[in-house]
């Protein structure tokens, strides 16, 4: 590829996961990381999670140069901002009080997951050849021509923020907590590792869980019943419900999900008396455990704790995993020893004066999760800050 390869790049977009070969989508994405694999992306389209209708208009990015395709990014036209995890709903409301559009946007992310990953999946020479200020001019001439307004990128690994990261930027941070293996063997390791107020509290939750004759069960990949499947799904509903909001995906995807993806997909069931009360539902990755759904239908001491988080913690030791992110919510998992994490997005807004008042709000929102960030560091409740 000659010097000039970035500004020979195209970028366009397509309709479908469909559209794109596989073989191509794997060479790029490869197989390891759940929420980058194709049969991910079809399974959302499949069962009409991502559609027109429900606002997730698929426009999966393709660059290419000389016809053949070099990169690839998950990407959507959105109508609303639900399910994104990264909220801009007041620059939507200041656009509307002025009388002008913020949708449609153009979104580059896994769809309702709020885990930190590739989002560029660009092949080594190119990557090493593209310019953040070329990438930044792709994505804006992108987005004028989708009749777009804006577009956004969210949750990018360090590999990607290297790409994104120039001086005429709107860069934003979040925090998030999540759970490291420290050398840990087994959940007494881990329970070692914590000062002994902590220790004795988590022991205690866990044996309350336990006094109310709750048991649990995990499935894995195909070995997950439509039995408990259809419980699960009954769970996961119930959460939304209980906010009066409808649930992102529907049974059909979670069916297709454990028939596609088996590797990566597990499920963690409590029990009480014989009957399944509460469930939640991981992803595996090549070393990382993802905690991303869960319900029940009754309230129980200290359940939600035990099935999302410690169970998943002896879920990640069982499977060999370092790294456990269970999700985007915040300082309950601190206190268990979920350490807080930097997560990044970035934004290309189009109308300037809107870019610069959103600019100065990125900026004092920095400070602010900075300051958050290194608080919670000093509040982590392990005899060491830093875990060896």
């Amino acid at each position: 590829m000659s010097e000039n390869a970035p500004r020979e790049l195209t970028l366009e977009t397509r309709a479908s996961i469909a559209a794109i070969p596989k073989s191509d989508w794997q060479r790029l994405a490869g197989v390891s990381n759940p929420f980058l694999r194709y049969e991910f992306f079809q399974a959302l389209e499949e069962s009409g999670c991502t559609r027109t209708e429900t606002g997730w208009t698929p426009s999966h990015l393709v660059f290419k140069h000389e016809g053949r395709i070099v990169g690839l990014a998950p990407a959507y036209l959105k109508t609303h901002s639900m399910g994104e995890y990264v909220f801009d709903w007041s620059w939507a409301e200041a656009y509307q009080r002025y009388g002008l559009p913020y949708y449609p946007k153009l979104l580059i992310a896994i769809p309702f997951t709020p885990s930190a990953g590739p989002r560029l999946l660009l092949d080594a020479e190119v990557r090493r050849q593209l310019t953040p200020e070329r990438l930044h001019d792709l994505l804006d001439t992108l987005t004028h021509h989708l009749g777009a307004h804006s577009w956004h990128l969210l949750f990018p690994n360090a590999e990607d923020q290297k790409l994104l990261t120039h001086d005429d930027e709107l860069h934003r941070i979040g925090c998030q907590f999540h759970w490291h293996n420290h050398n840990y063997h087994s959940f007494d390791d881990y329970l070692a590792a914590l000062n002994s107020r902590k220790r004795k509290s988590i022991r205690k939750e866990r044996r309350q869980v336990a006094e109310q004759g709750i048991t649990f069960a995990r499935f894995h990949g195909k070995d997950i019943s439509d039995q408990v499947l259809a419980a699960f799904y009954v769970f996961y509903q119930a959460t939304y419900l209980k906010r009066g909001q409808r649930p992102y995906l529907n049974k059909q995807f979670f069916t297709l999900l454990r028939e596609q993806l088996p590797e990566h997909t597990h499920v963690i069931m409590a029990i009480k008396q014989g009957e399944m009360i509460a469930g939640a539902l991981f992803l595996s990755g090549q070393n990382a455990l993802y905690g991303r759904y869960w319900g029940c239908l009754d309230e129980y001491n200290h359940l939600h704790f035990e099935t999302c988080y410690y169970q998943g913690i002896e879920l990640a030791l069982a499977l060999g995993l370092t790294h456990f992110d269970a999700g985007a919510q915040g300082e309950h998992k601190l206190v268990r020893g979920f350490e807080p994490v930097i997560t990044h997005s970035w934004h290309g807004i189009q109308h300037p004066g809107f870019r610069d008042a959103i600019a100065d709000f990125t900026r004092e929102e920095t400070e602010q999760v900075q300051g958050y960030f290194a608080e919670a560091e000093t509040l982590l409740p392990f005899k060491q800050q830093t875990p060896q």
